[in-house]
């Protein structure tokens, strides 16, 4: 297990000496974020970012994410040429030592929460999903949530959803598995691995179709195109979300499979209406048994990329929410432990 920590470039007030500090930590997962979406990664900017954080003595092996175009999602005519930016992408990753992509396939909005500073009774805050909030939300208004794409003018927006109103789910898959079938072919190519992350959270929102949300979905995403190049960023505070969803299940099916390139490890507090909150990493204080997670890819001998995903903020740290160093670097640790009890376990047995 290789353990990474998110790092969002020189305008992150957490820096990469600080990271380099966290015990066990060998690498570092970001992107190329001053390209617009659908354009090419510059090869020079892919090296320039690889430098910086190898001269921390961090690898950089994992790019999250590349973003998917919308007109991709939608299926408009553009898309092949944006296509053709993407895998072209991919090449010049790969020229730079990039071993793993993790992207998304989820329409107008990424994550999505309700609230950015929920306070917890220990005073640290943290992120929020309300179901009733967001279904009471015309997006379309003009409203935002935390998580969505800032840039988008309120009439861009509109247009936008206006545009995915004819699109349902079997749609969203045809224009996936158009994507897949001419973007895996050059990631097998070039010794990529693409691990798709799944919708946060796992519903649909604002009419919006979802189509990475539980095993079944999992299952026919490898299916499109059934090569080693086509796989999993598996998160469980995203599929966790979801109460149906047993995630130390869902690891032990798929890296046993070896179809999980990426783990988020996230722990989040969630009731049967779907609403959530995030919480520390540790199993005692989520709903997800975060320790018989590390087991399950323990014992399917997962030896890819973890990071510790969205963390609380605390100690009177501000920055952007859910990405602070304390939390996660806590929760690294944690897990670090947790993997070094089950291996030392394992040797007594």
């Amino acid at each position: 297990m290789k353990m990474t920590f998110r790092w969002f470039g020189d305008a992150d007030p957490v820096t990469l000496a600080s990271i380099r500090q966290i015990p066990g930590m060998t690498g570092i997962v970001s992107a190329v974020y001053d390209v617009a979406v659908g354009e090419v990664w510059p090869l020079a900017k892919i090296v320039e970012l690889r430098d910086k954080i190898q001269a921390h003595e961090l690898a950089f092996e994992v790019i999250e994410s590349v973003p998917v175009h919308e007109d991709i999602k939608l299926g408009k005519p553009t898309r092949d040429a944006l296509i053709e930016n993407y895998t072209q992408t991919l090449r010049n990753l790969a020229a730079t030592g990039l071993k793993v992509v993790c992207y998304n396939f989820m329409p107008v909005f990424d994550w999505t929460r309700t609230a950015l500073r929920k306070v917890l009774p220990d005073g640290s805050y943290t992120l929020e999903f309300d179901v009733e909030t967001v279904n009471r939300i015309d997006p379309g208004k003009g409203i935002q949530l935390p998580g969505w794409d800032t840039s988008y003018q309120p009439e861009q927006l509109k247009a936008l959803l206006e545009e995915y109103a004819s699109l349902d789910e079997e749609g969203l898959w045809a224009n996936l598995e158009y994507f897949l079938k001419r973007v895996i072919p050059v990631a097998e190519e070039v010794g990529i691995k693409m691990a798709i992350h799944p919708d946060d959270p796992p519903r649909p929102i604002f009419g919006l179709p979802r189509i990475v949300k539980n095993r079944s979905d999992l299952n026919r995403v490898l299916s499109i195109v059934n090569t080693p190049a086509n796989g999993l960023t598996l998160c469980s505070g995203s599929l966790g979300a979801d109460t149906g969803n047993d995630v130390a299940d869902l690891v032990r099916e798929f890296a046993t499979r070896d179809r999980i390139y990426f783990a988020h490890m996230r722990n989040i507090k969630v009731n049967e209406a779907g609403d959530f909150y995030e919480t520390a990493h540790r199993s005692a204080d989520g709903s997800l048994d975060m320790a018989a997670i590390m087991q399950a890819y323990s014992d399917a001998g997962y030896t890819g990329y973890v990071r510790p995903d969205h963390g609380r903020m605390i100690w009177g740290e501000t920055g952007k929410p859910g990405y602070g160093l304390y939390d996660r670097a806590l929760g690294a640790v944690y897990l670090n432990g947790l993997w070094e009890g089950i291996q030392k376990m394992k040797t007594r047995v």
